[in-house]
């Protein structure tokens, strides 16, 4: 059974006190909340990781890089690389997401590259994907989904399916207040599963976790997270409040203690 992860990417929001405060309160949340099959995950701004990582240090949670170089080293200025990152005690980075994607032109080309540059330091890459407005109006989120895949995984050997994650975004539900429905979200998760099938194996397919990001909130997770292949949030705005992130935390708990997931 895939555990559910609920992970809070915090973008270009907080300092480095409101950063100590947050991760001092998750601490202390954590000590006396057991999550079982629950994986808290945040994703800090560069120059707080390392905050970040001693303060949450030996708790069940996972902290994570929001981005990453592709290049291996070398002079480029402004850039930080997968050594750098995993030299910190970090496992997971997200790549791809949608923001650097619309405003620092990443290409998937890109994306595969970075994942590349991940693996080779053992780092779990979490890549975004997704439509936008106007594709999913054409009718053309599975190939736009599907072209994504392709080009985000070619030449990509995936182990086990636990070495890595995805992360479904459709673009016009990010920052937006829209929200895809459960069964929006499930289908393109559940053509997500297929394609790692077709392109891997079973066992792969059902190891990897599939996440759901997009204006989730306390409010709308439960539903999303219901579903049977969305395996927890990339979560925005929602995340940077330590009360609605434990919140999230909590329902996820609750989804998985009544048996449904």
């Amino acid at each position: 059974m895939r555990q559910l992860i609920i992970a809070g990417n915090w973008k270009m929001h907080k300092d480095a006190q409101s950063t100590e405060d947050f991760c001092n309160a998750l601490a202390q949340y954590l000590v006396t909340h057991k999550q079982m099959r629950v994986l808290p995950l945040i994703a800090p701004a560069y120059p707080f990781l390392e905050k970040a990582l001693k303060i949450l240090n030996g708790l069940p949670v996972e902290v994570a890089a929001q981005d990453v170089s592709s290049h291996l080293e070398g002079a480029y200025t402004g850039e930080v690389s997968a050594h750098q990152l995993s030299s910190l005690g970090l496992h997971y980075c997200i790549v791809g997401h949608s923001e650097r994607r619309q405003y620092h032109s990443e290409t998937d080309a890109m994306v595969r590259d970075k994942q590349l540059r991940l693996r080779e330091q053992s780092m779990i890459p979490i890549v975004c994907l997704g439509e936008t407005l106007s594709q999913r109006q054409a009718g053309k989120t599975q190939e736009v989904i599907l072209s994504q895949l392709n080009g985000c995984f070619e030449g990509i050997e995936l182990q086990t399916g636990k070495d890595v994650i995805i992360a479904y975004e459709p673009v016009w539900a990010i920052g937006t207040g829209l929200t895809a429905t459960a069964n929006q979200a499930q289908e393109a998760h559940l053509l997500i599963r297929n394609w790692l099938k077709e392109h891997y194996s079973e066992e792969i397919a059902q190891n990897v976790h599939i996440l759901y990001g997009g204006s989730i909130k306390p409010e709308n997770i439960y539903g999303l997270i219901s579903e049977p292949d969305i395996d927890g949030g990339l979560i925005g705005g929602a995340s940077l409040k330590i009360e609605d992130f434990c919140k999230m935390i909590d329902i996820a708990v609750d989804l998985i203690n009544s048996g449904s997931k």
